[in-house]
């Protein structure tokens, strides 16, 4: 069951609105929807103006239901991620707009929610979708990929400099277990890297 969204605030909100200054009859596009704060200050910014707001992740679609009905048709809420813009937005006969914004990261609506896996302060199920109605989760990824796959995804992303040894200890863990939470993950991740009382970071981070 998921649990309720903890209230999330945009950042530099009254910095936004000043630069966007928005205007009678223009388009705006809020590539990152999530509680709908930029998108629900710019539309009451201007009374005349639309926003089409993208989010991948289906709670933020769910929230909006309470609030967007107030702005008809001047608020068009699109299931997809800010990758796609482009394509959704010429599906929406738009060819042109007057200003973007994103904030981008993981939110806090995220990070507290257990259910989601972004954090490992929970033990939870190993999944970290933005989208968990489609996609492979992390759980996925950790018990079927390649030693090598798993490694550069590590040190990519993650710039893991230990990503080498961390990848061939979840080979070897999920040889005698699935693992399928995040507290186990970070159990692995912990036998290569020891937390020390002076860490002020974790390794598992």
């Amino acid at each position: 069951m998921m649990t309720a969204p903890s209230p999330h605030y945009p950042v530099m909100l009254p910095e936004v609105l000043h630069y966007l200054a928005p205007q009678a009859g223009e388009i705006y596009v809020d590539a990152t929807l999530g509680a709908g704060g930029y998108t629900r200050a710019i539309l009451n910014a201007e009374p005349q103006c639309r926003v089409i707001a993208f989010d991948r992740d289906p709670i933020p679609h769910g929230m909006a239901q309470e609030w967007a009905a107030q702005y008809g048709d001047r608020l068009t809420l699109v299931k997809s991620g800010f990758s796609d813009i482009e394509s959704q937005l010429a599906a929406l006969n738009i060819d042109r707009i007057d200003a973007l914004v994103l904030d981008l990261g993981v939110s806090s609506m995220q990070l507290d929610q257990p259910e989601r896996g972004f954090s490992f302060r929970f033990d939870a199920p190993l999944d970290m979708r933005m989208d968990t109605t489609t996609g492979q989760s992390a759980a996925d990824l950790v018990n079927t990929l390649p030693q090598d796959d798993l490694a550069d995804i590590l040190y990519e992303y993650g710039e893991e400099r230990a990503s080498r040894k961390i990848a061939a200890s979840i080979v070897k863990a999920r040889q005698t277990q699935e693992i399928s939470r995040t507290s186990e993950l970070v159990a692995i991740i912990h036998s290569v890297l020891p937390r020390h009382p002076r860490d002020k970071i974790d390794p598992a981070t």
